[in-house]
């Protein structure tokens, strides 16, 4: 880090994420302020050493700025209001945002002399507590180069400039997207291998050393799924909001993603059967539920037996 910039740094939003990056920064030597409007996120940061406050305001025009928020609709009304006070130098915004939002917010911070980076993250709660996050930089390089100390501490340098503002948004809704996509087709094949009789432990592990793997068959799947804890600690209710919107912003340019489309609407099928605060792993329980000791969600149809459409496909493939 350079020891010549201001360290002060105000992290806006102190959920599963927001606190975990705010103790992250803490722990680097930055001088943390923690904002958050509910009591018991502010609490818990400040078990971490971390100062907080429940008024904005107060951390307008702090130097440095993360925002960790639920949504595009918070990014908008949040920095107008950091900025109204001077000092800012620039605004890291690590929401799962809209690139439209991010190209608003980054000529409002640039007319008023400072940065706004849209980097979204990934790698979940625990590369946010070790600094080890993946992020997709939309930024012009002015701004990057603002953003640099702040994105290294937050990722350790595994950050991608992907373009000018709003790209990194476009690109980590297509990573959620498929990730969602990947769920599903993951927990439909080993379903298939747990009713012809195979252990899913042992299919998943097979297929993580071939050319059918993933992270999700690597680790997911086997961490969350079939051991039964779907404690991940991403919600259901984002992801499915992800998938959708990553369709949305593919409409919006033109294009018609039809295998996108299909699993966006498998996750809102999800989101109705399970609630927005069901560990997004639980979507095995309604595409596969023979496999997680969680078992079927509510009204999920059966599927250990062939449907009367699949028998005659087979059936007629066959002759």
């Amino acid at each position: 880090m350079n020891d010549q910039i201001d360290r002060r740094i105000a992290v806006i939003g102190l959920g599963a994420m927001g606190g975990a990056m705010a103790a992250t920064l803490h722990k680097a030597g930055w001088e943390v302020t923690g904002f958050d409007p509910f009591d018991a996120a502010r609490a818990a940061a400040e078990e971490a050493g971390i100062t907080t406050t429940a008024d904005l305001a107060d951390v307008a025009g702090t130097p440095y700025a993360v925002l960790s928020l639920p949504a595009a609709g918070m990014v908008e009304t949040t920095v107008p209001q950091l900025l109204e006070a001077p000092g800012t130098v620039a605004i890291i915004d690590t929401t799962t945002s809209e690139p439209g939002t991010s190209k608003n917010m980054a000529e409002l911070a640039q007319a008023q002399g400072a940065a706004f980076v849209d980097a979204p993250v990934s790698g979940g709660r625990d590369g946010a507590a070790t600094g080890s996050l993946s992020a997709f930089v939309g930024a012009t390089d002015e701004a990057l180069a603002a953003a640099g100390p702040v994105l290294l501490a937050l990722t350790g340098g595994k950050y991608s400039h992907i373009g000018g503002p709003g790209s990194g948004n476009v690109v980590k809704l297509l990573n959620n997207v498929l990730a969602a996509a990947n769920l599903v087709s993951v927990g439909e094949a080993l379903g298939v291998a747990k009713a012809y009789g195979i252990d899913p432990a042992r299919a998943a592990a097979s297929i993580s050393n071939a050319s059918g793997g993933s992270k999700v068959s690597a680790a997911m799947y086997p961490n969350w799924v079939l051991s039964g804890t779907h404690d991940s600690g991403f919600s259901l209710g984002l992801m499915a909001r992800d998938a959708a919107l990553a369709v949305e912003v593919a409409h919006q340019i033109g294009e018609n993603p039809s295998l996108l489309a299909a699993v966006a609407g498998q996750w809102q099928d999800a989101l109705a059967a399970l609630g927005p605060k069901a560990d997004f792993t639980e979507i095995a329980r309604t595409v596969a539920p023979a496999i997680t000791p969680a078992g079927a969600a509510p009204g999920t149809p059966d599927t250990t037996a062939p449907s009367a459409g699949a028998t005659t496909a087979v059936t007629s493939a066959k002759h």
